[in-house]
């Protein structure tokens, strides 16, 4: 777990990249901005082992596990309706949290499991930026390349998402 002073700003910072994520679901969706941080955050601490020196390092972490109970959290509602309340992405709204956001988490998560056999480094990248909401410049200084790198790597991979994933109601941005 975080240091005791990070903790309550890392906190905060999750709890709104939650309400991002979670501000376009449909009226009536179960999961709420605090679940889905309060689910990250037990995950978290089931390992006392873990350790983070700073922000950044916990985020990325948080990033892949709140990630983890979107997927968990859409698999169950499809299992109990069948086919029901999917979305679609639209990856142009990964730009910045809090945009518009329409996503078909379990379609993304074939299309990342699917691209970490061809470039797993990319899902790492999708997972800081989509899911972390970390800028370009910091999922640079997290993998360890330029900001230039990130940036055409984002591109490529939003590319290759949206052959996976389908048309974006024609939105060419992004």
């Amino acid at each position: 777990m975080p240091t005791p002073d990070l903790a309550p700003h890392v906190y905060d910072e999750l709890r709104r990249l939650a309400a991002a994520q979670l501000r376009d679901q449909p009226a009536g969706h179960t999961l709420q901005p605090t679940a889905l941080v309060n689910e990250a955050w037990v995950k978290l601490a089931a390992n006392p082992n873990l350790r983070f020196e700073d922000r950044r390092a916990y985020l990325v972490l948080a990033s892949r596990v709140m990630r983890q109970v979107l997927i968990d959290h859409a698999r169950g509602k499809r299992r109990a309706k069948r086919g029901g309340n999917w979305r679609r992405v639209t990856l142009v709204a990964a730009e910045a949290p809090g945009g518009p956001v329409d996503v078909d988490l379990l379609a993304l998560e074939e299309a990342l499991e699917e691209l970490a056999v061809l470039k797993p480094d990319r899902v790492r990248l999708v997972e800081l930026r989509f899911f972390g909401g970390l800028t370009e410049a910091e999922a640079g200084q997290v993998l360890g390349v330029s900001e230039r790198q990130v940036s055409r790597q984002w591109r490529t991979v939003k590319a290759w998402l949206r052959s996976r994933l389908g048309p974006d109601d024609g939105d060419a941005e992004g």
